[in-house]
């Protein structure tokens, strides 16, 4: 017997996947059954290209060797249009296996002159910087019959939704999304085939402002950043069974008008009046009385990339947990989960009466607050239109888990209020159990703050007027991150933008896409540590989880573009004092107002990071083959190391900044000169640890590392003492008020219920949330020893008041899982290696044992 394939993938792609941007799609598969000791030596890939509907031209390809994750092409490029169908077979000892099932991918329009459509959109004039009236666009055609496929590929200014024949084309939400429109706008692409009919057919395309025109960002926002106009880009290609590819693009015979949305904003919420709502508005023959002919623009196409990541979906439905009768029509709605989304109603009344729904992540006074909104409305407004409908908003999105909804006739019954939890439709990838309902309650709010915050691209939160990509969030966040969900092709994505971006401006941004907003109007000239250090040590862990080199090649470039730019603003000293620095953001000793004003030296802070990007980027330019880079790099991070110690260490290991998140960075990041120092700082953190009682005094630079640092030096009591702390601030605290995510600050309520005071609070920001790489590598113990999970190591370290816990994982290899439980003195360990990985155990005691694909079991006396 040899072994079964059970998943053939491409790229980072979740499932097949029309429209890709790369003609050379890299390949993954898993394998699934096999006989103990199996080792592939070869493969048999066959691929065959074709336009959909038409003959296929099929080759086979052998593999010799192990590799099995992102393999490289093997066929001539795609062309655009082109789609593959892929299987794949192995040989091990005994022979070839049977062939997977097939997987199929389609190119996109690779080529800038596959695009004959141009921008459409209203011509009418409008005031900018104010919420407008967001308008339609529509055209009628006609088909031959004999249709073997249609594709659609949509874009625009703005967002936008299409409907061909009076339905919905897709389920994605919130096309094209949102990147540095200047650089990148994508596009997607539909089988719409279903969709047409031979004759007389139409398309209609909802527009709204989203991030294009619509307020961004705090303190007022902007307003207009890429331009004013709203527009659609539609190319549909219908192929008929002669051959021929019948185009119907977005052009002069387009037409313009209003529809039922009044207004539409990310931020301030939808108003639709049912009233104005024709749903045979995009059938053919639909009565064009009011509508103009539409604008037409022309397009640089060399700006229009497909997308390498997930679009934005609805994932779940929840319905309220308690619905409470406020009198006179108002309703109070609790979700029982905070999460991004919004609400589809079903609803009756006159037509024109008003219904209003507004949301908040918590109450006070029995009531919504929504101070923490600063100036998002988040408010969704129906008017009704005499019949019984049913209606969500289109083009918003809120963070929430409490709606109150106002104008309601009659009692509100199950199943007329849903929310719809909507975010990038990534394939969940990691799970964590323990004994401990404390601990499992605040990695499910982990989850969740991720699940709120990546809606296109990573967020700070779903809920207030920011919602923007800063970047020292997802670089302190990115390890958790891709356990738990495959975010690869996301923040690929993400990350091109970052690219780009910080070659114009001349330093990494604040946050991606960037705009000027506020105070932050100007960038700091100068490299912000913990912020910047994106650039080198997200790509660094994203290929550490996948064995990417590719991603890693592509960003290499910015990555090196800071590291360099820190040496020359540190200049001689290597110090990276006298500049702008964040530091540890968010100490809970910071003033609410001045989250800035940490206990530890931002110079400190900044210095240890420098040295830690400098050897993770020697690290990565030796993977590249950039030999001299390699060298100097890792010269740079020895110098910066031993200027960190000369200034920020004395002799007997103690930081001049006496704080936990001192001692976590210089552990952490390897700063001691020696083990003697290494042990006195690493005694004196525990003992800052005991002397809070467990209780945290770290921001964003510390709190990633702290429960790491005393780990590796022997202090684990006082790790688990930390997350299992429940007093103010700690992680555990959250959960005592009822969090269902993680807050922004430790005290984002306070211990009196109420709401902290500080104009930046929010309840749902995964930053604080990075100690869950923690648990899954320590309290589960399950972390890639090599890369992409090639090896995987497996040494969980029980502590605290834990009696069991676990950990799964879905690897590029396939399923890695560990269960340890603590009874009678023994501690009874099973773990399970997925084909093609190999596992090493590390129990506590016990010398390393290295295994096999396949389940192992071992038990062995514990003594804590």
């Amino acid at each position: 017997m040899s072994a079964t394939i059970t998943r053939v993938r491409f790229e980072h792609h979740e499932n097949a996947r029309l429209g890709i941007e790369e003609a050379r799609p890299r390949i993954s598969w898993q394998l699934g059954e096999a006989p103990e000791g199996f080792v592939q030596t070869a493969a048999h890939v066959e691929v065959s290209l074709g336009v959909p509907g038409m003959e296929t031209d099929t080759s086979l390809h052998v593999l010799r060797g192990e590799a099995q994750v992102l393999v490289p092409w093997p066929a001539r490029p795609l062309v655009s249009r082109e789609r593959a169908t892929v299987r794949v077979q192995v040989q091990g000892p005994d022979g070839w296996g049977p062939w997977s099932e097939p997987a199929s991918v389609e190119a996109g329009l690779l080529e800038p002159g596959d695009w004959v459509a141009g921008l459409v959109g209203p011509a009418w004039d409008e005031e900018p910087g104010t919420l407008r009236r967001p308008g339609r666009v529509r055209t009628e055609f006609v088909l031959p019959p004999d249709l073997v496929s249609a594709r659609l590929y949509l874009s625009g200014h703005g967002l936008v939704e299409a409907e061909i024949n009076g339905r919905r084309v897709g389920d994605e939400e919130f096309t094209p999304g949102w990147t540095s429109y200047s650089h990148r706008l994508r596009y997607a692409a539909f089988d719409v085939t279903n969709l047409l009919e031979a004759g007389q057919n139409a398309i209609g395309v909802w527009l709204a402002d989203g991030w294009w025109r619509g307020r961004i960002g705090f303190e007022g926002g902007v307003w207009d950043y890429y331009g004013t106009d709203l527009s659609a880009l539609v190319q549909l290609e219908a192929v008929t069974a002669d051959g021929i590819r019948h185009t119907i693009c977005s052009d002069k015979n387009w037409q313009a008008g209003f529809g039922p949305i009044l207004t539409a904003s990310l931020y301030d919420g939808e108003t639709f009046d049912a009233r104005l709502h024709d749903p045979a508005w995009s059938r053919p023959g639909w009565d064009l009385d009011g509508w103009t002919p539409a604008r037409t623009t022309a397009l640089v196409a060399s700006v229009l990339v497909a997308p390498t990541g997930p679009p934005v979906r609805c994932i779940e439905e929840l319905v309220p947990v308690s619905v409470e009768d406020k009198g006179e029509g108002r309703w109070l709605l609790d979700f029982g989960q905070n999460h991004s989304g919004r609400l589809r109603l079903r609803a009756t009344g006159p037509a024109g009466h008003v219904i209003t729904v507004r949301h908040a992540e918590v109450l006070q006074a029995g009531e919504i607050y929504t101070r923490t909104l600063r100036e998002a409305a988040a408010t969704d407004v129906l008017v009704l239109g005499g019949k019984e409908l049913e209606w969500e908003p289109r083009f918003t999105i809120h963070g929430y888990r409490y709606a109150e909804v106002s104008g309601w006739q009659g009692a509100l019954e199950p199943g007329d209020v849903v929310s719809r939890v909507l975010h990038s439709d990534m394939e969940r990838t990691g799970w964590f159990r323990c004994s401990d309902p404390e601990l499992e309650r605040l990695h499910e709010n982990v989850l969740w703050s991720l699940r709120s915050n990546f809606v296109d691209i990573p967020t700070d939160c779903p809920q207030r007027d920011e919602r923007l990509g800063w970047t020292g969030d997802i670089q302190v966040f990115t390890a958790t991150a891709a356990f738990l969900y495959n975010v690869t092709g996301m923040l690929s994505s993400w990350l091109r933008d970052l690219a780009l971006q910080q070659q114009k401006i001349g330093t990494v941004p604040f946050y991606v896409p960037w705009i000027p907003l506020g105070g932050w109007a100007q960038l700091p000239p100068d490299p912000v540590a913990v912020w910047d250090d994106v650039a080198v040590l997200t790509p660094d862990v994203l290929y550490q989880r996948t064995g990417d080199l590719q991603l890693l090649h592509r960003q290499y470039p910015s990555a090196r573009s800071y590291v360099e730019q820190v040496a020359a603003k540190a200049g001689p000293t290597l110090l990276c004092e006298g500049w702008t620095q964040l530091g540890d953001w968010l100490d809970p000793a910071a003033p609410p107002e001045s989250p800035f004003e940490a206990t530890t030296e931002p110079g400190l802070v900044a210095t240890a990071y420098f040295a830690y990007s400098a050897r993770r980027l020697a690290a990565v330019a030796s993977l590249l083959g950039e030999d001299d880079d390699a060298a100097r790099y890792t010269d740079l991070a020895e110098k910066v190391v031993a200027a960190f110690v000369t200034r920020y260490l004395t002799d007997e290991g103690r930081a001049t900044s006496d704080t936990q998140t001192a001692y976590a960075l210089i552990s952490a990041f390897d700063l001691y000169p020696n083990m003697q120092s290494r042990q006195a700082g690493a005694d004196r953190l525990a003992q800052l640890v005991r002397e809070a009682g467990g209780r945290i005094s770290t921001g964003f630079a510390g709190t990633p590392v702290v429960t790491d640092a005393l780990t590796r030096d022997g202090h684990l009591t006082e790790a688990y003492l930390m997350v299992q702390a429940t007093g103010y601030p700690s992680w555990l605290y959250s959960i005592t008020m009822g969090a269902t995510t993680i807050w922004e600050r430790w005290d984002s309520m306070l211990a009196d219920g109420t709401v902290n005071p500080g104009d930046m609070t929010s309840f749902n920001h995964y930053a604080l949330g990075a100690v869950a790489d923690w648990m899954h590598r320590v309290v589960a113990g399950l972390e890639a020893a090599d890369t992409a999970y090639r090896r995987i190591r497996f040494a969980p370290r029980p502590g605290g008041t834990l009696t069991s816990a676990g950990a799964t994982h879905r690897t590029p290899y396939g399923v890695a899982r560990i269960d340890w439980t603590l009874e009678d003195g023994a501690l009874r360990t099973t773990v399970v290696v997925p084909v093609g990985a190999r596992g090493i155990v590390e129990l506590p005691g016990a010398e390393p044992v290295e295994v096999g694909h396949g389940i192992h079991e071992f038990a062995q006396e514990y003594v804590p």
